[in-house]
Order: structure tokens, then C-alpha cells, then sequence
């Protein structure tokens, strides 16, 4: 496994396109979670509602629902840029036992997404704790500045670094499966974004529920630190369900890979 990891880290560092992909990553969450909290207001206490309803922590962490597309396509071109080269036979060749291959990328992946992941998290509440109280909520109209030192803020930050992790590992898998850049990126980004838009148009609510619940997206729940009473599924079940995606995807990549590769 060393020589394993220590190859798959060479290639990881000594190319351009995974550090531009983790850099866009970030710089996508902290944006799009910036400008999410600058366009809020709030104007007198309890900001006009229900103050459980507005849950600021995860309007700070909204960034994670683009910055997973670049972490998606580091994932799937891990292997699939190497199956698109021929490098794959070389891969391979060094490493000939195919689960210790598939492994070490996955080992190498999660080492540099968690990494980039905690960098866009703890940007994005950065961004929240100090736009949110130029916008009105703060401690006088009962909204605290967002702290780590909050349990439910604490959960939904480590979660969602383990989210983006677990959509690194599910496309990984996906993109092992397929063996093609394109089909493995559309693939993937399909299963991310088309969930909770068929939720959306679906107009019976049994179905909406449904899909509200078992995609692969749902994990994101985990960010919710208001009213998770009303949510469709659990903050640690949808990432539950966002684990079970990933480890049986990675199943279906490691079987395949045995038998099917040379």
C-alpha cells in the first residue's frame, strides 16, 4: 500500500489540473456562501419570523452545493484521465493487486479533499461571521455570530467536510465503473443535481418525499441547525444515505475492476 499511496500523491502533486480543481472548489463555496449572507436582512428582533426557521449556519454553508461539482470532477478524472491515456496499464502493472490500487487512490483523494474541504468550509462561516452582523442579525435581534464552539454549527461544519469526502469516494467509484471522463462526470453531476430537481416538478408529494430522501445529495442535510424536525430526512441519515452511495458504488468499482481489467 505505500508504494501505492506514494505514487498516487506523486501524480495528484506533480499535476496542474487537481490543485485548479481544488482551488475552484474552494473559491466556489467561499463565493457563492458569501454571497448568499449578503443578501439577507435582517431589520428588528426575530427579523420579521420564526427564528428557528432561519438557519444561518446553513445559508453560510450553501457554497458546498457548488463546490462539490470541482471536487465531483477531480474524482472521476483521478482514474478515468488515466483510463482515457493508457496510463491505467501502467497503474496497474506497478500495483497488480486491483483493490490496493483502487485503495490508494481513494486514500490520496480523501487526504486532499478534506483538506480543501475544511479550507472552504471554514472560509464560507468565516465569510457568515463577519457579513451577518452588517446585515442585521445580530446578538440584539437574538442571532449570535456563528461559532465553532456551537455544537449544532460544529456538526454541521465536520459534516459537511465529510460530505464533500463522500462525493469524492462516490465518484471515484462511478467514474471506475464507467472508464470514461465525460460519462463519468455527467454521471455523477446528474445524481448530485437532478434529485432535488425532479423533487421540485414532482407534484405528488409521496414521490417528493422519496426523492427528497434517497439521493445522493441528501447529505447535506447534515448542515441544518434550525428546525431539523421538519426536515425530510435527519442531518446524520442523509449523510448516512450520501455514505451508502459512495461505499456501494466503490463495491461495484472494486468487483469490476477485478474481473474486468486487465
Amino acid at each position: 500500500m505505500t508504494p501505492a499511496l506514494h505514487a498516487e500523491w506523486t501524480k495528484l502533486r506533480t499535476v496542474a489540473a487537481p490543485l485548479w480543481l481544488l482551488l475552484g472548489a474552494i473559491a466556489a463555496t467561499v463565493a457563492l456562501s458569501a454571497a448568499a449572507t449578503s443578501v439577507v436582512t435582517c431589520t428588528s428582533a426575530g427579523c420579521g419570523g420564526d427564528p428557528t426557521r432561519l438557519d444561518l449556519t446553513r445559508l453560510s454553508l450553501i457554497g458546498v452545493q457548488l463546490g462539490q461539482a470541482p471536487v465531483a470532477v477531480l474524482a472521476v478524472l483521478v482514474i478515468a484521465g488515466e483510463y482515457g491515456t493508457g496510463m491505467i496499464r501502467t497503474t496497474l502493472t506497478a500495483t497488480p493487486h486491483r483493490i490496493t490500487a483502487l485503495a490508494a487512490k481513494a486514500v490520496a483523494l480523501t487526504g486532499v479533499v478534506a483538506a480543501a474541504g475544511t479550507a472552504a468550509v471554514l472560509g464560507s462561516l468565516l465569510a457568515g461571521r463577519l457579513i451577518l452582523p452588517g446585515r442585521g442579525f445580530t446578538d440584539a435581534h437574538g442571532h449570535p455570530a456563528l461559532s465553532l464552539a456551537d455544537g449544532p454549527t460544529l456538526r454541521a461544519a465536520a459534516g459537511s467536510i465529510l460530505y464533500l469526502i463522500l462525493i469524492a469516494l462516490l465518484s471515484l467509484g462511478v467514474a471506475t465503473i464507467l472508464r470514461d471522463s465525460a460519462t463519468g462526470i455527467g454521471v455523477v453531476l446528474g445524481l448530485l443535481y437532478l434529485f432535488p430537481v425532479l423533487a421540485q416538478v414532482i407534484g405528488d408529494p409521496h414521490w417528493q418525499r422519496l426523492l427528497q430522501r434517497i439521493g445522493p445529495g441528501v447529505g447535506l442535510a447534515v448542515q441544518a441547525t434550525g428546525d431539523v424536525r421538519g426536515l425530510p430526512i435527519g442531518p446524520w441519515t442523509g449523510l448516512g444515505v450520501t455514505a451508502a452511495w459512495a461505499a456501494a458504488t466503490l463495491m461495484a468499482a472494486s468487483l469490476l475492476l477485478h474481473i474486468r481489467d486487465p
